[in-house]
């Protein structure tokens, strides 16, 4: 398309259902942001728009298990996620929420507009039922194998293992997620939006028309459901949580959740228009308006495929110009899961780092899973922030800040003739607003944050050449003229860095006490960003990003560890029951009390602890492979239970003569069988 005269960028409405952890982040959110932000830095009419996703499944699921309401999920949940988004710098320029009574209103007119329409099909069809619970199985009530990857814990309306979307009633082995129970068929009456019917529609539109300018992955995801050939799409559901289909008969069914989350962009639209006074209309229906999405690739299906079919059968619609969908993210190696709390969480990530909001953003764009799923590591976080962002972004500001302070008194000095380096280095710093833009214009955002440390990296090249710091003992001029050049490069670096890392960028502009004016073009169009004689903050320099400790690390990463081994635990298979013995058998084991006195670990063992033991009829001597849950001098007095008859056996060169009973704790380690009270040493356990 020619020049667009407006902007609508939209980002996939977040579930209430739980708070937004850093995949949210890196897949869909701060790549939004910064191409927002940066189509306003260059004068750009922009409606960023999201809200909160507060209907489908997930939520009344959640409610279930909270047992509270609905509704306390969606307020609860709507409330930690607006204030993580506005924490984080993510600019909306409206945040808004499908409970919302215009979505509502907006949603239910636009069924009416494609029902009135003959756009859908209604049909009788057998669905999933869970007799038990008297409830149909809608997506997330029904678990079982998918029929594409055989992942055995797929939900009814997408694998997420495999990205795959499906029917419940494609599952292999269904069970219902309320009850257990394998459901039966029960027929229901649906409406059905028939992808069929656009199929030609579409695969001229995005695998023709957008096959130059669409990511791989999307255009890749598309042909794979268009080739394999498009069926109806049902979109309305038996639920009593949602929006009403708005037509006689439909008592008891409401809006499929992916029909009615992505028409919120459009009702959040109105919403911001009515409050700044806009046409809401020129943002959705004029040609000159570039639609773009940004979305995970779990969404591309919905966005690419079934949004556009349902815009095109209303008729009155722009179709996206872009929708450059992202892959996951994964953490430490595993995938995020928020059932699994394997995730850094956005609301806990700011109590343990405060302030430090654009480390989190410059970290997660540096290594966006753009074009493939990316692994997040704490490891990566600490280098990003202390070899990058300190090393090179904050080194160079603090060196210049510093030495205008001690040389000028936080003066711009009056530059004297420039030398052949000042003008390569000035005229370089000029290619940089369009270097970073061309990258940023095509989602490159990865390559985008590199070219902007890149222009850093000229700042501090520029002065490790020159070396103000020498040069001011015998050539006053000169260094005059190297720091007025260095104080163009901060002021380029405190407007080009706001996309990206908009906290610092405030905190920089309020440093040089830069013109609030100054936009993107004007760094490549003006002379001079910084005059002489202007007055920067005087005073200490603040450091931009301080250094982020061992230490710091090592208790994330321990975190992460006792998560793990939660998991393990939760999930540990339960040893069936051994073969039935007789009471015979069982009245052979001599059991007893025993009192730990003491304890040492046996040489070049890990494990291993050789312990004497006061079992009532003597003291003897038990080796146990307990050393990596217990410090010998922790048990030292302990009461514990011996299998006393156990037939000697020698370990690492000690006879060990009988077994401690041990059992396994949540987090991974071991614990005594023991009792709850002081007992005489020789007491039987039976």
């Amino acid at each position: 398309m020619s020049t667009p005269k407006r902007y609508t960028i939209t980002a996939a409405l977040p579930y209430t259902n739980g708070p937004i952890h850093i995949g949210h982040l890196a897949g869909v959110y701060v790549p939004g942001d910064i191409y927002a932000r940066y189509l306003r830095q260059r004068g750009k009419d922009v409606a960023y728009i999201c809200g909160s996703d507060e209907h489908g499944v997930a939520i009344p699921m959640r409610a279930k298990k909270e047992g509270v309401t609905p509704q306390d999920i969606i307020d609860k949940y709507h409330g930690i996620i607006k204030k993580s988004f506005e924490d984080f710098g993510i600019s909306f320029d409206n945040y808004s929420r499908t409970s919302a009574e215009i979505h509502h209103k907006t949603a239910s007119e636009f069924f009416t507009k494609l029902y009135n329409d003959g756009e859908f099909i209604e049909e009788v069809t057998e669905q999933l039922y869970d007799a038990e619970a008297d409830q149909y199985l809608a997506d997330r009530f029904v678990i079982g194998t998918c029929p594409k990857c055989g992942n055995e814990e797929s939900y009814g309306d997408q694998c997420e293992k495999c990205g795959t979307s499906h029917n419940a009633t494609d599952l292999i082995n269904p069970k219902s997620a309320i009850t257990g129970n394998v459901p039966t068929l029960k027929e229901t009456k649906h409406w059905f939006l028939p992808l069929d019917k656009h199929e030609a529609f579409l695969r001229e539109w995005i695998l023709e028309g957008h096959k130059n300018d669409w990511k791989p992955n999307v255009l890749g995801q598309c042909k794979s459901w268009i080739d394999d050939g498009l069926r109806p799409r049902a979109v309305t559901r038996d639920l009593d949580w949602g929006i009403p289909v708005p037509v006689e008969g439909a008592d008891g069914k409401v809006l499929y959740v992916w029909f009615d989350a992505p028409i919120g962009y459009i009702s959040a639209t109105k919403e911001w228009a009515a409050r700044e006074g806009k046409n809401w209309e020129d943002y959705w229906k004029k040609d000159d308006t570039k639609l773009v999405h940004f979305i995970g690739k779990d969404n591309i299906v919905f966005h690419c495929l079934i949004f556009p079919s349902m815009l095109k059968a209303h008729g009155d619609y722009i179709l996206p110009e872009n929708v450059p969908a992202n892959e996951f993210l994964n953490l430490e190696g595993n995938k995020l899961s928020t059932s699994k709390n394997w995730a850094v969480w956005l609301h806990e990530y700011l109590e343990e780092f405060p302030g430090q909001q654009d480390v989190l953003r410059y970290t997660l764009t540096a290594n966006a899973p753009e074009s493939k799923d990316n692994d997040f590591t704490w490891k990566d976080f600490q280098a990003k922030n202390n070899n990058e962002l300190a090393a090179i972004f904050g080194n160079f500001i603090n060196r210049v800040v510093v030495l205008t302070n001690k040389y000028y008194n936080g003066i711009v000095p009056t530059p004297n003739d420039f030398s052949e380096v000042d003008e390569d280095t000035l005229a370089a710093l000029k290619e940089f607003p369009n270097i970073i833009a061309k990258s940023i214009e095509r989602y490159r955002f990865r390559e985008a944050s590199q070219e902007l440390m890149n222009l850093a990296r000229l700042g501090n090249k520029y002065l490790a050449d020159e070396e103000p710091w020498n040069l001011i003992k015998t050539d006053e001029e000169r260094v005059k003229t190297i720091m007025y050049v260095a104080l163009q490069i901060a002021t380029a670096l405190s407007v080009l860095s706001e996309p990206f890392v908009p906290f610092t960028s405030k905190k920089l502009k309020s440093i040089l006490k830069t013109d609030e004016n100054l936009q993107w073009n004007k760094v490549s169009e003006k002379e001079v960003l910084l005059p002489e004689g202007h007055q920067i903050q005087e005073g200490k320099a603040e450091l931009l990003f301080p250094k982020i400790e061992d230490k710091t690390i090592e208790e994330q990463l321990a975190k992460l560890e006792a998560t793990k081994k939660a998991n393990e635990a939760a999930n540990k298979v339960i040893e069936p029951q051994k073969e039935t013995i007789e009471f015979d058998d069982f009245t052979k084991l001599d059991i007893r009390v025993g009192t730990i006195l003491e304890a040492e670990k046996v040489a070049k063992t890990k494990k291993l602890l050789k312990l004497t033991v006061d079992v009532g009829i003597d003291k003897r001597t038990i080796v146990s492979g307990i050393a990596e849950s217990f410090k010998p001098e922790d048990i030292i007095g302990q009461q514990v239970s011996v299998l006393c008859n156990l037939a000697p056996r020698k370990l690492r060169g000690v006879v060990s003569q009988g077994m401690i009973l041990m059992t396994d704790t949540p987090d991974g380690k071991l614990a005594f069988v023991q009792p709850s009270g002081k007992v005489n040493n020789g007491e039987f356990i039976a």
